[in-house]
């Protein structure tokens, strides 16, 4: 049974923050998959990650190509065709009590100076709490990642 981690957004941009979760991600031997609401919004962050540093490059594919289920990380609209045992949610993306408890972890990465993305951040704590999932919500508003929150599992 995984958990919910959320992650608000406040001193770095997602371009630079999911980078170093996907290396830990990638690092404890999980596919992910990166899911946001649009596919504009994916190709905007392919495009940054392809222009990542050589030496921190990220092997990952955008939905819809032949390689798929292979994919060591792929940004996805829906579900993920690489088996993931970590989904990225951003910009408010959908995801389930369900599939929290059946992945290793899910991450939920907000913008805290978006009052929206804050308000969705909150209603998703809720559902997923209220459902028995796991939930850690990290801040890093100081500038380093604290643990603001805990609710086990139930």
């Amino acid at each position: 049974m995984g958990e919910a981690y959320f992650y608000h957004l406040t001193q770095a941009p997602l371009e630079q923050t999911l980078p170093v979760l996907l290396t830990r991600a990638l690092g404890a031997g999980w596919r992910v998959a990166v899911r946001a609401r649009d596919t504009a919004r994916l190709q905007w962050l392919d495009d940054k990650l392809w222009l990542g540093p050589e030496d921190d490059f990220l092997p990952h594919g955008l939905a819809g190509g032949e390689h798929d289920a292979i994919q060591p990380v792929l940004l996805t609209t829906g579900a993920a065709a690489n088996d993931p045992a970590c989904v990225m949610t951003i910009d408010g993306a959908e995801i389930t009590a369900e599939e929290v408890q059946a992945l290793e972890r899910v991450c939920i990465l907000f913008d805290g100076n978006d009052e929206n993305a804050v308000q969705a951040a909150r209603v998703q704590w809720r559902t997923l709490t209220g459902a028995g999932c796991g939930a850690k919500y990290w801040s890093e508003e100081t500038g380093r990642w604290q643990m603001k929150a805990e609710s086990p599992a139930a």
